[in-house]
């Protein structure tokens, strides 16, 4: 896959052009996987969306740019970082400039990103901590299965988790080998 995304993106950051430090990374969430949902970003590209508020709003006018790229991820990632920085001025007007079919639209809204804060349904584990889309939690507590006889076990790890964007305490997860809903009260963010 990285040689694949290093070709198409003549081994550069698809969002700011940067050659150096550069990760394959996914774009939440995944329906089947695969290069079209991926793109190759550099470290700081990456640690500046995983983490909302440690943004450098200089960084990011390379959206100017790569908001036309061709590849739909690239334009997805640029969609949600331009609605997180919307608040700035200059991000709110390439954003108006940008279209997105209705399908890519909604991948880019999957997350929550754009939303006022007052409609966005936020998920919090046991102690308060806000869950994203891709975090991974622990179990605080065995939780039996409905529908099978698998009992999730206290302190089981839980990785790459998915939210439920209707209900705030509900979050989905794979545990061992099989995809349950989880109550967000019933875990800790790791």
């Amino acid at each position: 896959m990285e040689r694949a995304l290093n070709k198409r993106s003549d081994s550069k950051c698809e969002l700011c052009a940067a050659t150096e430090t550069l990760k394959v990374f996914t774009v939440l969430p995944t329906k089947k996987g695969g290069l079209d949902e991926n793109i190759l970003a550099c470290k700081t590209c990456i640690e500046q969306i995983e983490n909302p508020g440690n943004e450098d709003l200089n960084h990011w006018r390379c959206l100017n740019e790569s908001m036309w790229n061709e590849n739909v991820a690239v334009q997805v990632v640029a969609w949600r970082m331009l609605s997180r920085l919307r608040a700035a001025g200059w991000p709110k007007e390439l954003l108006d400039m940008m279209y997105l079919d209705d399908d890519t639209l909604a991948w880019a809204q999957a997350t929550g990103e754009g939303e006022d804060d007052e409609n966005k349904v936020i998920h919090r584990d046991v102690n308060g901590v806000v869950l994203a889309t891709g975090d991974s939690v622990v179990l605080i507590k065995d939780l039996k299965v409905k529908g099978s006889s698998m009992v999730a076990k206290q302190g089981t790890s839980v990785r790459n988790i998915r939210l439920d964007h209707e209900n705030a305490e509900y979050i989905e997860g794979r545990v061992e080998g099989q995809t349950i809903v989880i109550i967000t009260q019933y875990v800790k963010k790791i």
